[in-house]
């Protein structure tokens, strides 16, 4: 009977412990900067947060770059850093155009470890350049407006009216 309680202490002290502490958050340094070209290094740093709090040390996260269709099309393996939890992985995206990455933080305690996605990103897009063409358009317009309204002013109106009575003139 001794052995049968003890057997149940244990059970209702480590239930609750197995329950607690499986989770973790995930935060990086840095985004994908605008204007990454494909192939260019996004140099990142990886913090895994038990609890979005406590550093985790000896985790390695795994950055995955997907294609706008899904498919992974690159894998970028953390290396822990002197930081507590902090590790380090360089980034690139293989060609132009839109794709998504997330983080697998590795926390596998207690079955926790999650796949944390993030916004998509576009890579060597063109940047937006001044509308030099637009411009032009406006300027011209409105030199052709300052044109017409100098020309209706100095238009010939004839020549004016004799004054009669100088009286009136006055």
């Amino acid at each position: 009977m001794k052995k049968l309680l003890l057997v149940l202490a244990v059970s209702l002290v480590a239930v609750p412990a197995a329950g607690a502490g499986g989770w973790a958050t995930v935060g990086l340094s840095s985004l994908p900067p605008s204007g990454l070209e494909p192939n260019e290094a996004w140099p990142v740093d990886v913090t895994v947060l038990q609890h979005g709090q406590t550093p985790v040390a000896g985790l390695t996260p795994v950055v995955r770059v997907r294609d706008d269709g899904g498919k992974v099309v690159g894998t970028f393996t953390g290396t822990a850093t002197d930081a507590k939890g902090v590790s380090h992985a360089v980034v690139r995206f293989p060609g132009e155009g839109t794709y998504s990455y997330e983080v697998y933080d590795g926390f596998t305690q207690y079955g926790g470890a999650q796949t944390h996605t993030f916004k998509p990103v576009e890579i060597g897009a063109p940047t937006a350049s001044f509308p030099w063409w637009q411009l032009g358009l406006a300027l011209t317009l409105a030199l052709g407006l300052v044109a017409a309204t100098i020309a209706f002013l100095r238009r010939d109106r004839g020549e004016p009216a004799p004054v009669t009575n100088l009286k009136e003139a006055a």
